[in-house]
């Protein structure tokens, strides 16, 4: 009886290494993929360097000045602001779900109040702070 459960398990075990198996041969294929790919890039390509070439591009704007510039704070808060409300909305819709199931109703209901309750006091926070005047 133990030959038979000692060769049920090696089978199981053989299985199992050749599923790993094809995933590292695959991951392998994708490898060498990308590097020959950069490697007939890196032959192919012309290599005629000029001043032109070698200056920083920004959007068609030819660089003036020094490399340094200054950006206004309000962009960071309008995207950071905008990143909290959609990661917010994203949770309303399992709510959705969990709120139309049986027996779920009420204690969902009042945990989605708290939830919006805490974003409208944050976007009354940052209204009042100014943040969302764009002068």
């Amino acid at each position: 009886m133990g030959g038979v459960r000692g060769a049920f398990d090696a089978h199981l075990a053989a299985g199992y290494f050749h599923a790993y198996s094809v995933v590292g041969l695959v991951a392998v294929v994708g490898v060498l993929f990308v590097a020959v790919a950069f490697a007939a890039g890196h032959l192919l390509r012309p290599v005629a360097p000029t001043r032109e070439k070698m200056l920083t591009y920004e959007c068609g704007v030819d660089p003036v000045g020094e490399g340094w510039a200054q950006t206004q704070i309000r962009y960071y808060v309008y995207s950071f602001l905008y990143v909290i409300f959609a990661v917010d909305a994203i949770y309303l819709f399992p709510w959705a779900t969990v709120f139309a199931a049986p027996g779920f109703g009420g204690t969902t209901l009042v945990e989605m109040f708290v939830f919006i309750g805490f974003l409208a006091v944050g976007l009354l926070y940052a209204w009042k702070k100014g943040v969302l005047e764009w002068t």
